[in-house]
């Protein structure tokens, strides 16, 4: 089985004061940096449908029951939260309703990266992973759901 579109194609981070993070038509992903000295047992996450413990609500809804979170090297917060929302025109503006927004050429890059995704998932046999797109891809690309096949 070919790896996932994300891993053949990059991502589109969005940075932070804490990390990044970036996402897929299925998912958001974010890194947060531990402070150094901070021990594995004193790190809390919670995560819950629109909010999460980095104090804010979530930019949109997710599955609770699907989220998870990792610890890794006692240096790194990984969490992954999965979208209620999967198609390619909910492309998320920022991680939290009021912080953490994707500057104007970062959000474009993440919609051109969803778009691109969804044809990808519409064309199982062609890769998609190198490809530039442009014109009509604003909230997840034209719509051919009505052409006959």
């Amino acid at each position: 089985m070919s790896a996932p579109f994300e891993e053949r194609s990059g991502v589109v981070p969005c940075g932070t004061p804490w990390g990044r993070w970036y996402q897929t038509l299925e998912e958001v992903f974010i890194e947060v940096q531990v402070p150094p000295g901070t021990r594995a047992k004193d790190v809390r996450c919670s995560l819950q449908s629109r909010h999460i413990a980095l104090s804010g609500k979530l930019f949109d809804s997710t599955i609770t029951d699907e989220g998870t979170w990792t610890l890794e090297d006692r240096k790194l917060i990984r969490i992954v939260l999965m979208k209620t929302n999967r198609d390619a025109g909910n492309c998320w503006t920022s991680l939290l309703e009021d912080e953490y927004a994707a500057d104007p050429w970062v959000q474009d890059q993440m919609q051109r990266k969803l778009t691109l995704e969804r044809f990808q998932r519409e064309n199982p046999g062609f890769d998609f992973s190198g490809a530039e797109i442009s014109g009509n891809y604003s909230k997840g690309g034209p719509d051919f759901s009505s052409l006959e096949k």
